[in-house]
């Protein structure tokens, strides 16, 4: 999903801008009288109810996280320079704790000025307990700390190769005795107390987009120092929301509580006109947060969610796959009658996703560049049917298509097939090329590891993974881990073959394209530990160059590298289906 927007939109402002999310306005129908559109705008909802489909985030500090769920709850008491605008299409974004966009002469050099009048949650760490003005040297402290290993974080390749001097600063810091975060960084100067200067290493096409991410969020340095090993699960930011201690019960729940010294920010007046059709622009205007309380229950599985949400206890609840039928007429994809006469809203969502079986390429069975390692990969990705996934789980509602990149992007292929790929199935091609890289009818193979989260059906999914590649004698040896726990193993590397999904961060095929950029190897978003010469330059070109002809060639060339090396098998993208109880 894109992430910075659907953290903001689902839970810190309202349900209404979780509808707002859905990038078409085909197949709806007008909102009820008593929506929640119309309840929101008149103020009688106070309190929301969600589900998260995991076991909940496993830290509250932004340089640490890392997945959508960690991103959904974090974006509530954090906030970044630049956010998304929520009801506009195409995607663009806009200032939240900046007074203005940046700006620059020379598309290196950007004067940023902070917004006045905001400041952080009340806490301990404070003289008093009362939280002060946010600052420039905050923006540059919570920026080197992405840089600082000891703080594990996952997203120095949002920086990296971005500011002048900034990556020569975090290899001598983390070479020295203690990180000196007091020591001058020259990319970043210090105007005055709200205005700052950063200077780039060349033009980032993707520099805006990144300001808007979670991982970027401004943190103040007493809270860290304050509660040391405990800042992860005590978060001080500036966000709408507030996180107090005990609100967070983990693997079970979290409470979200109104902000009562939130800065303005309010509900947009900008819309598209497809957007008065459910009702998104009755709340134009409003001081935002709308709601008092976020109450989010953690779901591992998804019957005793979509149970809950039957029951009237929770407000909106994507449909799990297995009840598609139950809640939507597959023949002419509207809403069950008795939904419809409960008020129910029905939002089809397509994702920017991709999703993929991927293999560790440090892996001594799998990974490897040599020949038979490489057809190995290929005969596995043949023996897969995602035609017969999209039907069996999704009631044929996603896209299958190859490579990384999702519809709507450059380099997204035509008709989503490219010819370099070595999408199934195909099991004749696949036997042949098993035979070539030294198994035979899959003798002398061992079995595959494979890691895959416990949630949802994936344990059936994972038996169809099983009896396709039987097609060809590869026996697979299923691990199923909660998702943080899976996330763990494939940092360290420590999974052979594994599955998950990447929502795009940002809409730019760069951001899907960076997981498989040499220096981003786990733990960073590389999780294939992929390594190619060529793709690495190739990607390096495309980074500062806007968009063009000659930039999306070169997103081509380097789908068909990686669709030619296989580091993955794949892909697919989702259409989630949301429904949303009228309170």
């Amino acid at each position: 999903m894109f992430s910075p927007i659907l953290s903001r939109t689902a839970f810190a402002v309202s349900l209404v801008l979780a509808a707002a999310t859905a990038l078409a306005a085909d197949d709806v129908t007008d909102f009820a009288a008593d929506s929640y559109p119309q309840r929101l705008a008149e103020g009688r909802l106070r309190t929301a109810r969600f589900p998260m489909r995991s076991d909940g985030p496993k830290s509250f500090d932004p340089v640490r996280g890392s997945t959508v769920y960690e991103n959904q709850c974090v974006s509530q008491v954090y906030e970044t320079l630049l956010q998304y605008k929520y009801l506009k299409r195409p995607f663009e974004v806009e200032p939240l704790l900046l007074a203005e966009m940046p700006t620059t002469s020379d598309g290196l050099t950007y004067r940023f000025r902070l917004k006045p009048d905001v400041f952080f949650h009340d806490d301990p760490c404070f003289p008093d307990g009362k939280g002060r003005q946010v600052v420039s040297s905050d923006v540059f402290y919570s920026w080197k700390r992405i840089a600082d290993k000891n703080t594990s974080s996952k997203a120095w390749w949002l920086l990296e190769q971005t500011i002048v001097g900034f990556d020569e600063y975090r290899s001598q810091q983390n070479e020295a005795e203690f990180f000196n975060y007091d020591l001058d960084v020259p990319g970043l100067r210090i105007i005055n107390d709200q205005e700052f200067e950063i200077e780039l290493t060349k033009p980032i096409t993707r520099f805006f987009w990144t300001l808007a991410m979670f991982q970027l969020s401004i943190v103040p340095r007493e809270a860290v120092e304050f509660h040391g090993r405990h800042f992860l699960r005590h978060p001080v930011g500036t966000g709408p929301f507030l996180l107090k201690d005990g609100d967070w019960k983990v693997g079970m729940s979290v409470t979200f509580r109104r902000n009562p010294n939130y800065h303005e920010c309010f509900y947009p007046a900008e819309h598209r006109p497809e957007d008065e059709v459910r009702g998104l622009h009755l709340a134009a205007g409003q001081r935002l947060p709308i709601l008092d309380e976020i109450n989010v229950r953690f779901f591992v599985q998804d019957q005793p969610m979509w149970l809950e949400f039957q029951s009237g206890g929770l407000d909106y609840c994507q449909i799990p796959a297995e009840n598609y039928p139950e809640a939507i007429n597959p023949r002419t994809r509207q809403l069950r009658r008795n939904l419809r006469q409960e008020d129910v809203t029905h939002i089809p969502l397509p994702l920017l996703d991709f999703i993929f079986k991927m293999f560790n390429m440090e892996d001594e069975l799998l990974g490897g560049n040599s020949p038979e390692k490489k057809k190995l990969r290929q005969a596995i990705s043949l023996a897969m049917d995602w035609d017969e996934v999209n039907q069996a789980f999704y009631n044929g509602l996603n896209v299958v298509y190859d490579g990384p990149i999702p519809p709507g992007m450059a380099g997204h292929p035509d008709g989503g097939v490219a010819n370099a790929s070595f999408r199934g199935p195909d099991i004749e091609r696949a036997k042949k090329l098993l035979a070539e890289a030294g198994y035979p009818d899959g003798k002398g193979l061992p079995p595959l590891d494979y890691f895959v989260a416990r949630v949802a059906n994936n344990v059936e999914q994972t038996e169809m993974l099983k009896k396709q590649l039987g097609r060809i004698n590869v026996r697979v040896r299923e691990h199923f881990e909660d998702f943080s726990t899976l996330m763990q193993t494939v940092d360290r590397r420590q999974a052979q073959f594994f599955s998950f999904a990447w929502g795009s961060d940002y809409p730019d095929a760069e951001n899907n394209l960076a997981l498989f950029y040499g220096p981003n190897a786990s733990p960073g978003s590389n999780h294939a530990n992929y390594s190619n010469p060529q793709y690495d330059r190739l990607y390096e070109e495309i980074l500062g160059m806007l968009p063009s002809p000659e930039r999306t060639q070169k997103i081509e060339t380097m789908r068909d590298i990686l669709l030619e090396d296989c580091p993955y098998a794949g892909s697919m993208g989702r259409t989630r289906d949301y429904l949303i109880r009228p309170g």
